[in-house]
């Protein structure tokens, strides 16, 4: 396994919070809103966490320069932890 996804998978398994986003946000491209209504966290919350997993290439915004409506989506690294995670793989 890659350094890369080591780090991604400890990361994932280490916050129940992060999981739970990277869960809620899956195939599609969603907002931070659209999140913590998904999992019933505050959206400060899950706009931290985001911000934590952007950093980490987890997840990547798709309208930085937006102040409103951010749109975000799973990156490659993001899709190929959550399927070893959830495929036990």
């Amino acid at each position: 396994m890659q350094k890369g996804m080591v780090t991604a998978i400890s990361l994932l398994k280490s916050s129940e919070y992060r999981l739970k986003i990277i869960k809620a946000i899956g195939k599609e491209t969603v907002t931070p809103s659209e999140i913590a209504k998904k999992i019933g966290i505050r959206l400060n919350h899950v706009s931290m966490f985001l911000k934590d997993l952007k950093e980490n290439n987890l997840v990547k915004c798709l309208n930085e320069d937006t102040r409103k409506g951010r749109l975000y989506e799973l990156t490659e690294l993001g899709q190929n932890a959550i399927g070893k995670l959830t495929n036990g793989k």
